[in-house]
């Protein structure tokens, strides 16, 4: 018999709760490829592999770590998923996103995302960051298909405000004063694993979007769901076919990632102290 998704999280929840000891997160941070200068900035560290914790799945991904770590940043208890799990490796949406739900059982209100991501536009050239103003849901699916369990949250959730507006101001003004341009833009997530056709970029174009990738929606509307405000970042490692000449490769993904995630890490760093906790 398949164990209900309330209680898979609960047992997540908890099994956390008895590794973090007298750690209490207050914000979780989800790494991208190639994003992990966070991950290393985390003081007090305990790292929890995810085949360790109950109904978590594993991570196939190169880029992706594969583990839960907890401990302070910036004067915060964080919990820090150093990669993710993705619709495409065959999970399902309640596979790939039960660990937001066990955040908001923990009691964390406060989730910020991170992706790599295919720039649409041309002035966002890659190894820049974007902070994302809202996304187009193009997977072809819902996290939130199938019964609702009011204690996660409603039936129909409002989705006018899914990343936080006043987070994104404290964004910005981090963003300002370490003189890093950081412009807005709307994120699609596609299912993949393939990398968008050039007409397929076209289409993302004249539908408003301005970066496409292959996650991140479903853990936003979950977290939408669940009552956590969301902070979300592309690290635009690559034009998306059709504006460049060059092939899309997932090794240069990593690269150009793990350039640009020094500039992520210390504007995170910047911002985590100053969310509204």
């Amino acid at each position: 018999m398949t164990i209900p998704l309330f209680d898979r999280a609960t047992e997540a929840q908890r099994f956390i709760m008895a590794e973090a000891g007298q750690r209490s997160p207050r914000v979780a941070i989800v790494l991208g490829s190639g994003l992990s200068d966070v991950a290393q900035a985390v003081r007090d560290a305990v790292e929890i592999p995810y085949q360790q914790i109950p109904h978590f799945v594993q991570s196939t991904v190169e880029g992706h770590a594969g583990k839960l770590i907890l401990g302070e940043c910036g004067g915060v208890e964080v919990a820090v998923m150093k990669g993710r799990f993705h619709f495409y490796e065959g999970y399902s949406m309640e596979e790939i996103t039960l660990p937001i739900r066990a955040f908001s059982l923990l009691g964390i209100r406060s989730l910020i995302l991170t992706n790599a991501a295919g720039s649409i536009d041309k002035r966002l050239a890659p190894g820049s960051l974007m902070i994302i103003s809202d996304h187009l849901n193009l997977m072809g699916e819902n996290p939130l298909l199938g019964p609702n369990d009011a204690r996660f949250g409603p039936r129909f959730p409002d989705m006018t405000e899914v990343y936080s507006d006043s987070y994104i101001a404290l964004a910005l003004e981090a963003a300002k004063e370490i003189g890093l341009e950081l412009p807005q833009g709307v994120y699609a997530g596609l299912r993949g694993p393939t990398y968008e056709t050039p007409a397929e970029v076209r289409m993302l174009r004249t539908l408003g979007a301005d970066a496409v990738g292959m996650s991140t929606v479903p853990e936003a509307i979950v977290a939408r769901h669940s009552g956590i405000s969301v902070l979300a970042f592309s690290c635009l490692t690559n034009y998306a076919a059709g504006l460049s000449d060059a092939a899309i490769n997932h090794e240069d993904v990593i690269e150009i990632g793990k350039a640009a995630g020094k500039k992520l890490a210390e504007l995170i760093l910047k911002i985590v102290p100053r969310l509204h906790l």
